[in-house]
């Protein structure tokens, strides 16, 4: 075509510009995604060689550590174990990079860089378990034996979703977002050890948690984390057993009946804000009489009930209990009495 001439392409595969690095345990690996294209924005073809260096300091030159070969638009990885004494010691930086290199060994430059702590890892956390709580999954395991100059660990919760998603998602304004797959809770250092409490689950999901001990470290501006071992996972279904909170506050006022009009009770009480809850059934009895449930089969949806199904002169005797989404019911609540005076 014509135009101004250009000079031969030098056929440089494009950086890498999101590698990321993690430590677990002794290992660390390394992710990244390869360019597709050059340089000059000329699609790459056949495999890219990529060199992995390793620097310990800023003034230490990046040691070469591993290389390998990869289509381009890939998923890179790569892992190494630390030596003895990259894995011994006190918590310093590890910065890597990747080097994209063409036939002639010519590369565009380094990646980004991605910095893990080298240093002795935390010890493994052991005797994770899990269980179900009202407020959702109470996660416990043992505390790490204290010893002195030891710095204080922290505790990142991995968990996985186990159930497979919807074959077809439901739509529509109050639908909740699908949950993800894979998320994290850290437990910071400080607080009550042994135990937490993950809250943003749903019922009716199984997950898988995994913990391991991580030592914080702010370096060049960023938080690193030091990671020991995972631990051995623990399964768990998410299945609410728990009744909704007992009601409180039930108050019952009495209308006698007016110009011919019929004489009624009105009840009302603090409303229960648990996410799950589907409404309320109301109860009545007279003297010694048993409960019967005087509220329609469907639960009552707000905190209040007019019961105008009474007689001049009687005392009736009321009660309310909590309905969840699933059906379990909570136990009665504290009574409430009244009088339906005489017209």
């Amino acid at each position: 075509m014509p135009a101004a001439p250009l000079p031969p392409s030098l056929n440089l595969p494009d950086r890498v510009t999101d590698l990321s690095a993690a430590r677990s345990g002794n290992q660390v690996a390394l992710t990244w995604t390869m360019p597709k294209q050059t340089t000059d924005k000329i699609l790459l073809k056949g495999n890219v060689k990529v060199r992995i260096c390793r620097r310990q300091s800023d003034s230490a030159p990046c040691a070469a550590v591993g290389s390998l070969q990869l289509a381009p638009g890939a998923d890179g990885s790569w892992a190494e174990p630390l030596d003895s004494a990259l894995a011994a010691g006190a918590p310093r930086v590890l910065t890597y990079f990747v080097e994209l290199t063409n036939a002639k060994g010519r590369s565009a430059g380094l990646s980004n860089a991605a910095a893990v702590l080298a240093g002795q890892a935390p010890a493994a956390v052991s005797g994770l378990r899990a269980q179900m709580g009202k407020d959702g999954v109470i996660l416990r395991w043992n505390p790490a034996p204290s010893a002195p100059g030891r710095s204080a660990t922290a505790i990142r919760l991995q968990r996985t979703l186990l159930t497979p998603p919807a074959a077809k998602p439901k739509e529509g304004a109050l639908t909740p977002p699908p949950e993800p797959l894979q998320q994290n809770l850290l437990v910071p250092a400080g607080v009550p050890p042994g135990r937490a409490l993950d809250s943003d689950i749903r019922f009716g999901e199984t997950y898988l948690y995994r913990a391991q001990r991580v030592v914080r470290v702010a370096a060049d501006g960023q938080m690193l984390e030091l990671g020991g071992e995972l631990s051995a996972p623990v399964t768990i279904h998410a299945v609410n057993v728990f009744p909704p909170a007992v009601p409180t506050g039930l108050a019952a006022v009495a209308t006698p009946g007016e110009n011919g009009g019929p004489p009624s009770i009105d009840l009302s009480w603090q409303p229960d804000t648990e996410i799950d809850l589907a409404g309320y059934a109301v109860f009545r009895r007279e003297g010694g009489e048993p409960w019967q449930r005087i509220s329609p089969p469907q639960p009552v949806v707000g905190p209040a009930f007019h019961d105008g199904h009474v007689e001049s002169g009687h005392t009736y005797i009321y009660a309310v209990s909590a309905i969840g989404q699933d059906g379990l019911q909570s136990a009665r609540s504290a009574e409430a009495q009244e009088t339906v005076p005489n017209p």
